[in-house]
């Protein structure tokens, strides 16, 4: 690893945010040409009492469990169990008389029907409680689909009983569509969710600390969560600076409950499971070069969809200036109008408790950012992403 200034930046940029007090830690690993180039960590488990960090922190890693499912989806793809213009109707029947909410309160029937493509690309017509400015995420809050007690086709079935914000694959909004997406795939296998992740993905990865909930004598490594705890609130955002507000996501986010999963968030995992997971993302390959997705389904994975009259792509108020959007995340379409140091082509997604990962192939790099803070007005994955950046000519 490099010792200059500008590679010393990473770590100051950390440990800035730590004495700051807006995280309690801040852990990162980057690859660069297939290599470690960067990783460490700054903060503690406690701040109040100084008690440093577990060996392999375990994480809530919130969205990111969504490309992990995208992935599984596309391999039922390749595998010829799934087609991308499926209707998700012929697996959820509770899906084919779908109607979309009118600006007056009233609704109309949808005119086409939600494909399996809509799904991963979050074209469906649905939403999640938190988008503010959104007319139907009233329902979702409601609805209380982010109660944990609920299993995951108890929560399908309320999200089909409520309106689409818009006809499918008429806009982009940022929904419960990977969560709807676990259930068709549940359906098309027969089998549940995860087991379905442990068979065609975790364990060919080897990513054995990564699950929907964490045994006993592993859970010490769970580090706290900060920020919100209600999932709903996570887009409020006041004036004030970012503190160490102890948040309980339990009662959406359980710890040790084996009936609880989901498709769009729920997963635990560690910097370095995950890591092994984004290395699938960028080349379809396990660490042993075992082939998972076909080097063609890999670029389609990762190449827009997003027509330009669906485009900036926003999440209530966060922009993503010059995304586009794939099958399983965002696609840097336009450095030009990126706010931050980047590539074209960059790709990746983030999770709601500040986890972050990017895939760089232009640069050969890729870079995972992990923290808990729930609902963070600080984007620390980009500010790390930045940091690494601006030393690569190092």
């Amino acid at each position: 690893m490099s010792t200059s200034t500008r590679f010393q930046r990473i770590e100051k940029i950390a440990q800035k945010h730590i004495d700051d007090g807006a995280f309690s830690s801040i852990e990162w690993l980057i690859k660069r040409n297939g290599e470690l180039w960067s990783s460490g960590s700054a903060g503690y488990c406690d701040t109040a009492n100084k008690t440093p960090l577990p060996d392999k922190p375990i994480y809530r890693i919130y969205s990111m469990t969504k490309p992990i499912v995208s992935a599984v989806a596309l391999m039922l793809v390749e595998m010829g169990k799934l087609r991308l213009f499926d209707p998700v109707a012929a697996y959820l029947p509770e899906f084919s008389k779908m109607s979309v909410l009118q600006k007056d309160g009233s609704t109309i029937p949808a005119n086409s029907p939600i494909i399996i493509e809509h799904l991963l690309t979050h074209r469906a017509g649905l939403s999640y409680g938190f988008i503010t400015d959104c007319p139907v995420s009233e329902f979702y809050r409601q609805s209380e689909i982010n109660d944990a007690s609920l299993s995951l086709e108890e929560a399908i079935k309320k999200i089909a009983e409520m309106p689409l914000v818009f006809e499918p694959g008429s806009k982009w909004q940022y929904s419960v569509a990977t969560d709807v997406l676990a259930r068709v795939l549940e359906v098309a296998l027969g089998k549940n969710l995860p087991d379905i992740l442990n068979e065609l993905l975790l364990l060919p990865l080897g990513m054995v600390d990564t699950g929907f909930h964490i045994e006993a004598p592993q859970q010490p490594r769970l580090l706290s969560v900060f920020g919100k705890s209600d999932l709903n609130e996570v887009m409020n955002f006041d004036d004030k600076s970012q503190a160490l507000t102890p948040s309980d996501p339990s009662d959406h986010h359980p710890v040790n409950d084996i009936k609880f999963y989901r498709g769009g968030y729920g997963l635990y995992s560690t910097i370095d499971d995950y890591s092994l997971c984004v290395d699938f993302l960028g080349s379809g390959l396990t660490s042993k070069g075992e082939r998972l997705l076909s080097s063609k389904m890999v670029e389609l994975m990762w190449t827009n969809r997003i027509p330009d009259n669906q485009l900036p792509l926003r999440i209530g108020p966060i922009p993503l200036p010059g995304y586009g959007f794939g099958l399983a995340g965002r696609v840097m379409m336009d450095i030009g109008k990126s706010y931050g140091l980047t590539s074209q082509g960059e790709c990746g997604w983030a999770g709601a408790a500040s986890t972050y990962f990017w895939i760089d192939k232009k640069e050969d790099i890729v870079g995972l950012t992990m923290t808990q803070y729930l609902g963070s007005k600080i984007p620390i994955g980009d500010d790390i992403r930045n940091a690494v950046y601006q030393a690569l000519d190092d």
